[in-house]
């Protein structure tokens, strides 16, 4: 499989100068450019007949606030004929926009408002950017990792005006830092991988 994703590389490479990287990782071949490339690229990978990535999976993104670009956002192609998936990487700042792919793949405007609603990165070109997975008056965005664990506010019934409302969260808001390794924070469990003896 590997020599075969070394092949696609070339012929991607070959015929694409916009792609700036690549890498080959448990047989998924992922290549990187810049946002100011990102159509041209993306015309010539749905387009050409050696390559017919005709179908956009997915675009989601990742938050690593420590980084000089902190947001990486990330496409995942598919070519049903050529049986050959792609994941295009570019990497941004908070206030980067980036050229909404609507015109070269209808699908992508609802999965742009996906990840405009839950990172905040703009799409330029998508006429549509409206929350999708949170409510219309939600505050921020809530998948970067600066957002709060507890959020801004909490719904709860109010007795007295007989109706649902929102309330500022009195909790406090501290950035957490998990490392992942157990999900209790204090106590020695059996089988904690942070328990030394």
């Amino acid at each position: 499989m590997n020599k075969n994703l070394n092949k696609l590389f070339l012929k991607i490479s070959s015929l694409c100068p916009e792609v700036t990287n690549h890498d080959i990782f448990k047989d998924e071949l992922t290549i990187t450019t810049k946002a100011k490339d990102l159509l041209k690229l993306f015309s010539k990978l749905k387009d050409h007949n050696d390559l017919n990535f005709k179908m956009l999976l997915d675009i989601t993104a990742v938050d690593y606030p420590s980084r000089s670009k902190r947001f990486e956002v990330v496409y995942n192609l598919l070519s049903l004929n050529k049986l050959y998936r792609l994941r295009v990487k570019i990497f941004l700042n908070d206030t980067d926009p980036v050229p909404s792919l609507t015109e070269i793949y209808h699908s992508a405007g609802w999965y742009e408002r996906e990840v405009w609603d839950m990172y905040g990165i703009t799409f330029s070109g998508n006429s549509d950017l409206r929350r999708l997975l949170t409510d219309y008056g939600f505050d921020g965005h809530p998948l970067r990792k600066d957002f709060p664990l507890t959020g801004f506010v909490e719904l709860r019934y109010d007795e007295n005006k007989k109706k649902v409302a929102y309330s500022k969260v009195k909790l406090t808001q501290d950035y957490r830092n998990f490392d992942f390794l157990s999900p209790w924070e204090g106590g020695i469990l059996p089988g904690d991988e942070k328990f030394k003896n």
